[in-house]
């Protein structure tokens, strides 16, 4: 398949949903940060420079793939019968855009579909940033950083999507990455959060 016919494919259901997720955010902060008296216009001036950002990351970015297949809940988190009954093989196709900025960061635009953990589609649309660490003369390096996205899942809010921010982790080439994000445990309840997905993003 070419990369032209896998952007239709892929890229065209998640645009819509991609332009929340990574603007969103900014968004709600102008609203609450711009002064009173030239409210309109640092709104406006606010939302409009995040648009242009999103923009260049879609028009400047390299494609890429993201190929998923485990999320690993926590042994200590879930009853071994609530685990028998979990599905850890997370299966899922996506794609998006990464751009190397003049920092030498990876920003990224994305939409993906999984497997979830209880075998339903979950769909996710967003924005990474990530640090990047090269890791000596090996070629390799290490990415920190975090991403924002809107989450569509069948056990929550009717499938409505909603925000989630989530740590993300990496290690491998600039073009090849091995990559991790992580639901955290949010209360001492069992059966809940305590989450590691495992995927890899390929840039062509």
């Amino acid at each position: 398949m070419t990369t032209s016919t896998l952007q239709r494919h892929l890229a065209a259901p998640f645009l819509s949903l991609l332009r929340r997720a990574a603007l969103a955010g900014v968004g709600a902060a102008a609203c609450a940060l711009a002064p009173a008296a030239h409210a309109d216009d640092n709104q406006y001036s606010l939302w409009q420079q995040t648009k242009d950002h999103a923009a260049r990351i879609w028009d400047q970015g390299d494609s890429a793939i993201y190929l998923s297949g485990v999320a690993h809940h926590g042994r200590s988190t879930y009853t071994p019968q609530k685990l028998d009954e979990l599905n850890e093989h997370a299966w899922g196709l996506g794609y998006g855009k990464t751009l190397r900025n003049d920092s030498g960061n990876d920003e990224s635009l994305y939409g993906f579909v999984i497997k979830d953990s209880h075998r339903h589609p979950q769909y996710m649309a967003g924005y990474a940033y990530e640090w990047v660490f090269p890791i000596a003369r090996t070629g390799l390096e290490l990415g920190l950083g975090g991403t924002a996205m809107l989450m569509s899942r069948q056990d929550y809010f009717h499938s409505v999507p909603f925000p989630v921010p989530l740590p993300l982790a990496s290690i491998g080439t600039q073009k090849a990455k091995l990559m991790f994000a992580y639901v955290p445990r949010l209360s001492s309840n069992k059966n809940n959060g305590d989450v590691l997905l495992i995927f890899g993003r390929i840039e062509m």
